[in-house]
């Protein structure tokens, strides 16, 4: 199973500062403006006016909505990898367990609070309800790379399936606790978690 490469949406790479800066600020509006309206009525033109840049400068790193909303699934999976990192050096050696703890709060933590991430996540849901097998696989290398060294593994095939099997797993039923309750239904949750154990327990004990 090899991994999958890391993808950009942009046509244009920032240079300078303050084209970096504009760049930010251009997804920071998509995600807010996703909170408000959804992706179905999110438009580029909507995201200058928020943004506050012309719409030129949209353009300048994106075709459309599509790029816009892709490019804030690879950031939002670079935030999560920095998060879970932090938390992992302060795990005090925790072992696997906590480090899928770590996983999986930082996880929730991004699905309760950062702006458009219910509807964007890593990419799973862009347009909304398409369901792609592609982001769950640049998820799972990002954390096949991320944890193999914390945990003294090697990152070969056999463990890349494992993470992959965990993260389908744990994404369906985050999902499947977000839609019983708004803020995640915490039994589902816990059953998410236990189940999670049990299974990597198989491999990393």
């Amino acid at each position: 199973m090899k991994p999958v490469p890391h993808t950009t949406s942009l046509r244009r790479a920032p240079v300078q500062r303050r084209s970096a800066e504009r760049l930010t600020r251009i997804l920071d509006a998509c995600a807010e403006l996703l909170d408000e309206i959804g992706y179905e009525d999110l438009s580029t033109r909507a995201v200058a006016q928020r943004a506050g840049v012309p719409i030129g400068s949209v353009y300048r790193f994106f075709g459309n909505k599509r790029q816009m909303a892709d490019a804030l699934a690879q950031r939002n999976l670079e935030h999560y990898a920095a998060r879970v990192t932090e938390r992992l050096r302060g795990d005090g050696g925790g072992g696997w367990r906590a480090a899928m703890d770590a996983v999986l709060d930082e996880y929730l933590v991004m699905k309760r609070t950062a702006p458009g991430f219910s509807l964007v996540d890593f990419g799973n849901q862009i347009p909304v309800g398409d369901r792609r097998s592609e982001p769950n696989h640049r998820v799972a290398d990002r954390l096949t790379d991320l944890l193999s060294g914390h945990l003294g593994r090697t990152p070969d095939e056999d463990l890349r399936r494992v993470f992959l099997v965990a993260v389908e797993t744990a994404d369906t039923l985050v999902h499947l606790a977000f839609r019983v309750s708004p803020e995640g239904d915490e039994r589902i949750i816990e059953e998410a978690r236990e189940l999670l154990r049990a299974y990597l327990a198989r491999v990393l004990d």
